[in-house]
């Protein structure tokens, strides 16, 4: 059995220096990694240190002595192998459902990319061999519970260590196969560890830093169709683009809402129905319409920090102890506590929570014939129609679950390891809920979108921006217009896929850090 491989794009990876642009590419797939040649001496100048530690028999915590509460514990060397193998099978105790291919992907690049720093001590066999795997299309089976963030994501990373001594399962093309025949499809064979080098696999942050970059870039997305279902819905309700006046935001300062209100003045440039009612008399919009730049730029501006902290942290030596070849030092610190990545994937839930949240208000008010204008619930012969009412009681739904699930993770800990570690990031579960927040905002604004759509049907013959009249046929070509109730869940579904597409006007998509550095 082989990887399924259609074109391939080679990604040759920088440690220290890989940008979200190239994180994307490998969350996306279709990509061949390749280790920069530079980064080789320094990782074989940390392994031979190590290797003179184990030789000298000087006392290094994670090299040659027990771990955690049992770092005290001398391990004599012909028992290190033996050590590190009981490492990686004793904390391989993951459970749930297995991490899916985009998210192990990036674990895997940001593994060679944290060993490849030259602070972990590790061979390059080791590192070669992540590589080869990820290449062949061989991916560990990886269970999604049982991290705490710190130290490191243990568990889930033990299990794709699993993968390289030959135990445990790993996936090819979606099939479940034993590691050891993975390993043959890579022309490998199981490693026995050296010293430090199971430590080095386990400790890190990440899986829960490559389930926040999923997370991420899931947002992006829904971000992106939030911004054009708002358009839609103030085409639809005939709002005023007045609020979207650039000294409005100027005079405020903040980046984000200056840069969401220039980027909907672009999307609704050349609308007839804007045109239709400038001199309309009114006065002001419900704030779902008329606060879309600050609500949705104080969005990007969280996703864009986000998207800096992920950035670094992906890059990161995170393991433990650290290894400086340059004057032989062996630091024990904390690099493994995912705090930032913690904080990281708060924010962005609160972002992902909020674009769900304003995406059903606008939802609600296109159903309300007394504020939008619009036939009640937006269909024909309504009584015998009860056109999109309920569609707005599960966007009210899932806007009200995404409140529950943006519940902070990084404010709660609980000890573990007898109390040695006593205060825990909790990054690994605030990222993985991420997943579920963006596809409950997913369907809400698609909803917006369809409902939006429906609106600006009554207002034709008049055409909307060019831009968003791109979008109604991109819409129309999934779902049609509502004459009569209908199925609608499969229309549901059809506008979830729409809110949750990788391409969006440039106007929109220039604005997202993860599309362009």
């Amino acid at each position: 059995m082989a990887a399924t491989t259609p074109h391939l794009t080679r990604c040759e990876l920088h440690p220290g220096q890989v940008g979200l642009a190239e994180l994307r590419q490998i969350y996306q797939g279709n990509v061949q990694l390749a280790l920069a040649e530079e980064a080789r001496a320094s990782i074989e100048a940390a392994q031979q240190r190590v290797l003179d530690i184990v030789d000298t028999g000087e006392v290094v915590y994670g090299i040659n002595t027990g771990f955690g509460k049992l770092a005290q514990t001398r391990i004599p060397a012909d028992r290190l192998a033996e050590l590190q193998r009981n490492l990686v099978l004793s904390h391989s105790v993951g459970v749930g459902n297995d991490l899916p291919d985009n998210v192990v992907r990036l674990v895997m690049a940001t593994k060679v990319l944290s060993l490849s720093r030259g602070h972990s001590g590790i061979r390059p066999e080791i590192v070669d061999a992540l590589v080869a795997l990820f290449n062949t299309g061989v991916m560990p089976c990886i269970p999604e519970k049982g991290s705490v963030g710190a130290s490191g994501d243990l568990a889930p990373l033990a299990h794709l260590s699993l993968m390289l001594i030959g135990e445990g399962q790993v996936r090819v093309n979606g099939e479940k196969i034993p590691a050891v025949d993975g390993l043959a499809l890579a022309g490998l064979v199981p490693f026995e560890l050296g010293p430090k080098e199971g430590l080095a696999l386990l400790n890190g942050t990440q899986v829960s830093t490559s389930l926040a970059l999923s997370g991420l870039f899931e947002a992006e997305r829904v971000f992106a169709a939030g911004l054009m279902a708002g358009a839609l819905s103030l085409e639809a309700i005939k709002g005023s683009v007045k609020p979207l006046d650039a000294r409005i935001h100027e005079a405020r300062g903040q980046a984000g809402q200056i840069a969401v209100a220039a980027a909907l003045r672009e999307v609704l440039a050349d609308s007839e129905i804007v045109a239709s009612h400038v001199h309309c008399g009114r006065v002001q919009d419900p704030y779902s319409i008329r606060c879309v730049p600050q609500v949705m730029g104080a969005c990007l501006d969280n996703l864009t920090h986000a998207a800096r902290i992920l950035r670094i942290e992906a890059n990161a030596a995170s393991d433990n102890p650290l290894v400086f070849a340059d004057n032989g030092d062996v630091i024990s610190g904390g690099n493994f506590h995912a705090e930032p990545v913690a904080f990281a994937a708060d924010i962005i839930a609160l972002a992902v929570a909020e674009i769900g949240a304003i995406s059903e208000r606008r939802m609600a008010l296109l159903l309300d014939s007394g504020l939008s204008g619009l036939p009640p619930f937006l269909v024909k012969d309504g009584g015998v129609n009860s056109g999109f009412m309920i569609a707005q009681v599960t966007a009210a739904a899932l806007a009200s679950e995404n409140k529950s699930l943006a519940h902070p993770g990084s404010v709660d800990s609980l000890p573990t390891s007898a109390n040695q570690e006593d205060h825990v990031s909790m990054a690994t579960g605030a990222a993985r809920r991420l997943r579920d927040m963006c596809f409950n905002t997913s369907v809400v604004v698609g909803i917006e979108a369809m409902a939006a759509a429906q609106g600006i049907e009554f207002h034709r013959p008049l055409q909307s921006a060019s831009y968003l009249e791109a979008e109604l046929a991109a819409i129309r070509a999934v779902v049609p217009f509502l004459e009569k109730d209908r199925l609608m869940a499969p229309d549901i579904e059809n506008m979830r896929l729409w809110a949750s597409r990788e391409q969006w006007p440039e106007a929109i998509t220039a604005l997202l850090p993860g599309y362009s550095s």
